[in-house]
């Protein structure tokens, strides 16, 4: 048994199977899931567990080498544009329906309990060396 990081099994197996340049997008409870992904849906209930505790779960887990979250997320949830703002200084803002597109070409899904707007981030893998 782990020791500690990521407990649940089938997300630590998903996050070992990534590769520079993969996708992962990180959602809220409401964001629609795209077919072909492999998808890890942690939401237990409304707001539980919250996008900011499993956004920081995986990062301390995954290299990232970029972040894309849709625009709207400015105006409609502050706390999480903050949120995104300060851990990716050079964070992409796309409109909603773009990071819609774009989250089909990820290979990874971990939906989260969060219950607020936009609380939705795709990351970009990098390597550690």
């Amino acid at each position: 048994m782990k020791k500690g990081g990521i407990l649940n099994r089938h997300l630590s197996g998903a996050l070992a199977e990534l590769g520079h340049g993969d996708g992962v997008l990180v959602c809220d409870a409401g964001m629609p899931v795209p077919d072909g992904p492999r998808v890890v849906d942690l939401a237990f209930r409304a707001g539980v567990p919250s996008f900011a505790e499993v956004l920081d779960g995986l990062l301390a887990e995954l290299v990232v080498e970029g972040a894309t979250a849709a625009a709207e997320v400015r105006e409609a949830n502050p706390g999480a544009a903050a949120l995104l703002g300060g851990l990716f200084p050079a964070l992409r803002l796309v409109p909603h329906e773009r990071l819609k597109e774009l989250s089909r070409g990820a290979r990874l899904v971990v939906r989260t309990g969060e219950a607020r707007p936009y609380a939705n981030v795709l990351l970009r893998c990098g390597v550690f060396f």
